[in-house]
């Protein structure tokens, strides 16, 4: 089951964020053999989707989600859902974390 996790994206700016993933033991996950993907969608069955940047920390456990000024530039303010997949090397596929996103509207344009 996928960890329940909010985000708060800011449009117009660059977005980061790091998240770990352990074992009951509290250990890393060994991310090493692993391919990550994830979206943001307005709905669950919105066609169209932004991707994330996804990059896997190894033996760290850790899985870095990003998006450019542009791409949260052209993402409309309001609510929306995404989830981060990652898939080992046989195929097997695992959703990790789901939530909501949250566009706050920006005030400058530049």
């Amino acid at each position: 089951m996928a960890t329940k996790a909010n985000l708060i994206v800011d449009q117009g700016a660059t977005f980061s964020t790091v998240v770990t993933l352990t074992d009951t033991n509290n250990d890393p996950i060994d991310l090493s053999n692993y391919t990550g993907a994830a979206q943001i969608r307005k709905t669950y069955t919105s066609l169209t989707a932004t991707d994330f940047d996804v990059t896997l920390g190894g033996n760290t456990g850790t899985i870095e989600l990003g998006l450019t000024a542009n791409a949260t530039m052209a993402m409309a303010s309001g609510r929306y859902v995404y989830d981060v997949e990652v898939t080992d090397a046989s195929g097997v596929v695992s959703r990790v974390f789901e939530g909501l996103v949250t566009v706050s509207p920006n005030v400058t344009k530049i």
